[in-house]
């Protein structure tokens, strides 16, 4: 019998948000959502200018943590996170740590989508999710290899998850997914008539 191993593989970290304190109160969090898109006009400006779908806080806002106090405590629960799928990602940090680089708001109405993309310059990239109605989009994930099939014939559609070329990952409310920030992704279409509402971020590797 031959021997077949995996190799090179690639992570995906999935929990709940409330697995790690300070606790989250998820109506709280969607409220504070909502008010600072209200009061973000630069963002909302932003969006406009850029033909962004709904809102984001990604241009405009760098300090959520200090404005909100729920977000100071979302953060502090995001790092537990982000530690233990770096224990599970085997780094050797040395004497440096894992540290919030960027967190910003997402607000997708009906029709809105993200398009394909990566967080360059970040180490582990991620997305707690805040509302999540029936019919709003999944999180798609591309088997970073893609680039490199060249003439290879499609993969069954019965194919086992690792083996295939896309991966749909479908979050609940109060979920956080994380993964190596090089790992390509997008939001497909929003097909809800409600808004989903995430809440990405960026951890860097430094002092």
């Amino acid at each position: 019998m031959p021997e077949i191993d995996s190799l090179f593989v690639t992570r995906l970290y999935r929990a709940r948000l409330g697995a790690h304190d300070p606790a989250i109160d998820a109506q709280e969090l969607e409220a504070s959502c909502y008010s600072i898109a209200e009061d973000d006009e630069a963002g909302q400006a932003w969006c406009e200018t850029e033909g962004y779908p709904g809102y984001t806080s990604y241009a405009s806002l760098t300090d959520l943590p200090w404005r909100f106090p729920i977000f100071a405590d979302l953060v502090r629960a995001l790092d537990a996170h982000v530690a233990e799928f770096a224990r599970d990602l085997q780094f050797d940090l040395g004497d440096q740590t894992l540290r919030l680089e960027d967190i910003w708001i997402n607000i997708l109405p009906e029709g809105g989508m993200h398009s394909s993309h990566i967080h360059p310059h970040s180490v582990i990239s991620g997305t707690t999710y805040v509302t999540m109605p029936e019919g709003a989009s999944a999180l798609k994930l591309e088997d970073p290899r893609s680039a490199r099939m060249m003439a290879a014939p499609p993969r069954r559609k019965d194919a086992r998850q690792e083996m295939r070329g896309f991966v749909y990952v479908k979050p609940q409310v109060g979920d956080v997914l994380l993964w190596e920030s090089w790992l390509r992704h997008e939001v497909p279409m929003n097909m809800s008539e409600e808004d989903r509402i995430s809440v990405s971020f960026n951890y860097a590797w430094g002092d």
